[in-house]
């Protein structure tokens, strides 16, 4: 027999961020915990809402499974005297075990106790368990409240533990577990008792409590969705605000308010950004423009919505008020006189100010496109946007909406007179903003954005501020791995010591030392976010150390992994064994060079490998320059065969110090060649 399992657990409310996390961990804790106390169910459920988070187990059985197992004792030799007698060591091990020393059996050598324990009743077992489940939640932040030496995200009010319809009986923080809940603070009449555990949700929802979290969240969207198309518009929803307000409501009612139409005649962005990101609000769009209207969702019913509509109409009306004022304010100079007063922030300490950085980022920019070899028309976009690309942070609308950084620098720039080019390149250059975010789209955007991300990693790391553990407090590492994600989406190949060696210039990091440890420092960053990108393409995990010979050309380096990866799959062993030959002993001499004399050969084994190498050579450096490297490894394998003939036929290591050393400069030169793809050497073989 079975029944369902009722935890429910009452607080204030709790943050909205905090919610998806804690949901899951109380059903992994459930699950795991359940398994480990061998009590068998059918389901495992965990909802919240933002005063309470809810665990329904269901097909819980009403006893634990027996147990059988054998627990092995000490060895027979001193389990047993002469005469086959049970030693004190015995005795003692079978007493703890709970059997009779004469029960003991033998096998392997030592004495085993077999010991079965019968299951016991689940509702005995439960008071200690959903205490357990409550006490060992843990939180980002917490709070003590009154004099308790306690811990919780926030205060515990309230405690429900129904196993079927019995009250499971527990006591934390002071409160004590029942069968009573309590309701909507505003709809319901207050406490309210729940019959069983299979009552749960519509007790719940009686009281005005919508407690499934997913459900929840399709009625929010379904409703904001119809009231959109019953305006006649089509409601924005972004998934991240929505799951924000989601853990803000437990009944949600949609409601529709209006906006000034003045407001309209800002950018669309200056009032989407208050409407979405200070109130909440979800914009309605038609044909792509914004409309005078906004969606939001109360946490209640359909009563008194209009003195709802109004109040919220009013808040939102003062945001978009000091959006009209900064931005009438900001447009009293142009966006370039904006970036004058660049002069007055400062950057980074020791670094110069953000003006100096737009310099940088103009000279960067020039740098890049040169590199990449692009339109004179795009490089003079790019090195326009990079100098305008930090003016807007001064200005009003970006110092009250930080969020607007970029975009209200596009618009300000548009309605400068630059072109829809420099305008683009401005706003999309701080991209990805976030994770999930997209890459830039234009190559303008693309310049001045790795142009931005190279000097932050620079700049931040000539003052020794590496991140390390969990701290990133200048998101490097989301703008490493944006510079990594862009290079190869965008298929540009760039030298990454190249764009190091420029930014140090314009930084002024001079000493030598200060200059290798950056390219050392900068290059081991970016392997780590380049690890991670071949990892989710699911390159193998060795194919990923080998390509890693050389990663200063990234994308490079991404499409020499794919064709390292594809042939390792296909099969190589007998090809990588023979690299390998080559690279195990030449690699343990660092006083030869690479090379090789012909007039010092005896064997024709040595002639036919440096044939093939001379042969090879040129083929596979005409197929990487290419990007051809499937054919370049197809090249290679062609001196496997030379390469096993060649250590068939002589003794590398030979008495003759010339000949010794020619034999090594040369496998030395086949080595490099080959090491142009990869180190094979970390290719794991079958």
């Amino acid at each position: 027999m079975s029944k369902t399992l009722l935890l429910e657990i009452g607080t204030e409310e709790i943050p909205a961020y905090a919610m998806p996390g804690i949901i899951s961990q109380l059903k992994e804790n459930a699950e795991r915990t359940f398994e480990e106390m061998r009590l068998s169910f059918a389901s495992v459920r965990t909802m919240g809402t933002p005063r309470r988070l809810a665990l329904v187990v269901e097909g819980l059985n009403e006893k634990q499974a027996d147990l059988s197992k054998e627990n092995r004792g000490p060895a027979v030799n001193i389990a047993f005297d002469a005469d086959g007698n049970p030693t004190k060591a015995a005795q003692g091990f079978a007493r703890g075990q709970g059997v009779d020393a004469k029960d003991l059996v033998t096998k392997d050598g030592y004495v085993y106790a077999m010991v079965h324990e019968v299951g016991g009743d689940t509702k005995e077992l439960l008071s200690d368990t959903l205490k357990g489940l409550v006490d060992g939640l843990t939180f980002p932040n917490n709070m003590h409240w009154a004099n308790l030496d306690y811990k919780f995200i926030r205060p515990l009010r309230w405690l429900v533990g129904l196993y079927g319809d019995e009250v499971i009986e527990f006591e934390t923080a002071n409160v004590k577990s029942g069968r009573v809940s309590r309701g909507h603070r505003f709809l319901s009449e207050g406490d309210f008792e729940i019959k069983s555990a299979d009552s749960y949700e519509k007790a719940c929802e009686e009281q005005f409590i919508i407690v499934d979290h997913n459900r929840r969240r399709d009625m929010i969207r379904q409703q904001i969705i119809d009231l959109a198309e019953s305006k006649g518009g089509k409601a924005q929803i972004e998934e991240g605000l929505l799951e924000e307000v989601l853990y803000l409501v437990e009944y949600p009612t949609a409601l529709c308010g209006t906006i000034d139409d003045k407001y309209l005649k800002l950018p669309a962005e200056a009032v989407i950004t208050p409407m979405r990101d200070h109130q909440r609000y979800f914009p309605v769009l038609k044909d792509g423009k914004l409309m005078p209207l906004f969606i939001t969702i109360r946490n209640g019913g359909r009563e008194h919505l209009e003195i709802v509509q109004h109040g919220n109409e009013r808040v939102l009306r003062a945001r978009l008020e000091d959006a009209q004022f900064f931005f009438d304010e900001d447009r009293k100079k142009s966006l370039e006189e904006h970036g004058d007063k660049l002069k007055t922030v400062v950057f980074q300490e020791g670094l110069g100010s953000i003006y100096d950085k737009a310099l940088r980022l103009e000279k960067l920019a020039a740098y890049i496109a040169d590199a990449l070899k692009v339109s004179a028309q795009d490089k003079k976009d790019a090195m326009r946007a990079a100098k305008l690309a930090k003016a807007d942070l001064v200005t009003g609308m970006v110092t009250e909406f930080t969020e607007l950084q970029g975009i209200m620098g596009r618009e300000y720039a548009l309605l400068d007179g630059e072109t829809e080019a420099v305008a683009q390149a401005i706003d999309e250059h701080y991209m990805p903003r976030s994770a999930g975010d997209g890459q830039p789209a234009s190559v303008a955007g693309r310049i001045v954005s790795l142009a931005d991300k190279i000097d932050n990693l620079v700049a931040t790391f000539s003052r020794g501020l590496i991140p390390t553990g969990s701290q990133d407090p200048f998101a490097l590492r989301r703008q490493a791995l944006g510079m990594v994600n862009m290079l190869i989406e965008a298929e540009y190949h760039i030298s990454l010591a190249g764009l190091v060696d420029q930014s140090m210039d314009l930084l002024n990091i001079s000493g030598v030392k200060d200059r290798q440890k950056m390219q050392s420092d900068v290059a081991d960053f970016m392997k780590l976010r380049l690890k991670n990108v071949l990892s989710e393409a699911d390159i193998r995990y060795d194919v990923v150390d080998a390509v890693f010979v050389d990663i200063d050309d990234i994308y490079g380096t991404t499409l020499r992994a794919k064709a390292v990866d594809e042939a390792v799959k296909k099969g190589m062993d007998s090809v990588i064994q023979a690299f390998n030959r080559a690279g195990n002993i030449s690699r343990k001499v660092d006083a030869v060079e690479a090379g090789c004399d012909e007039k010092l050969f005896v064997d024709n084994a040595e002639k036919a490998l440096y044939d093939a190498f001379v042969d090879t050579s040129a083929k596979v450096d005409e197929l990487i320059a290419a990007q051809n490297y499937g054919g370049a490894i197809a090249g290679l394998a062609k001196l496997s065969a030379p390469i096993d003939g060649f250590f068939d036929a002589v003794m590398v290591m030979d008495k003759d110090e010339k000949i010794k050393n020619n034999r090594l400069g040369m496998l030395k030169a086949v080595d490099g060649l080959i090491c142009k793809i990869a180190d094979f050497s970390k290719i794991v073989l079958a």
